[in-house]
């Protein structure tokens, strides 16, 4: 029996991590206890303990999450409380969003070129509804967008100075944000989580998203002036 499994120098060989650190995955329960003792010093453990060693190390190295959290997720919980949260989530943005709704035909009937609503469409920008072809239908945030980039045409913004590609970069740069944003959220539902398990998850998600919005806008209008010296003076 004790050919088929592992001493603790092998599962650090196997592993990449030293056998101090597979020691401490061990009291702190990240890891099942030896499968066989035939000494005080002497334990064998499961082979499949190093594909958990493995994966604990890279949830540290990637994730930078702590081990009680590595446990969690490793053990099938799920300490973001990740459905709750979702669900709040939706909720305090459909709160916030504009009901009011219009079709394709209807967009297009107002001006809205063709060739910038599928181009908007196709970034991901906004995204259509129930319908099909010029039954599409937008709605919420998706038509304030596009409400919004005709106000600017309205204002006399010509597509030379402002041409409609020039939200692909927005997008994805924000796009970039909004995963740091979620990051630092979900980190905060967890330890919400964790110190109250009795916390009001859709509570904490409205009064998080207004602020995490309000605090967006005043960073960017407070960076404008500096970054554009910057880049004069480049």
């Amino acid at each position: 029996m004790t050919a088929t499994l592992l001493k603790m120098s092998e599962l650090a060989r196997k592993s990449g991590v030293p056998a101090a650190t597979i020691k401490h995955y061990l009291r702190e329960g990240l890891l099942p206890e030896p499968r066989k003792r035939t000494g005080r010093n002497m334990a064998y453990y499961d082979p499949a303990v190093v594909s958990r060693i493995k994966a604990i190390k890279e949830l540290q190295q990637k994730r930078f999450l702590p081990l009680k959290v590595i446990r969690e997720v490793l053990d099938g919980a799920d300490p973001y409380r990740s459905d709750e949260t979702a669900s709040a989530l939706e909720k305090a943005l459909s709160d916030a969003a504009p009901a009011e709704e219009r079709t394709r035909a209807e967009l297009l009937a107002a001006g809205m070129p063709a060739e910038q609503l599928d181009f908007f469409c196709a970034i991901g920008l906004v995204q259509p509804q129930l319908g099909e072809g010029e039954q599409q239908t937008f709605k919420g945030d998706d038509l304030a967008i596009l409400r919004t980039l005709g106000a600017a045409r309205r204002a006399g913004i010509s597509p030379e100075m402002l041409p409609h590609t020039i939200v692909q970069p927005y997008v994805e740069a924000l796009q970039q944000l909004v995963r740091v944003e979620l990051a630092m959220f979900r980190e905060g539902i967890r330890r919400a989580a964790t110190d109250r398990p009795d916390a009001d998850i859709e509570e904490l998600v409205q009064a998080a998203t207004k602020l995490s919005e309000r605090l967006i806008v005043l960073m960017r209008r407070k960076m404008l002036l500096p970054t554009l010296q910057e880049l004069i003076d480049e």
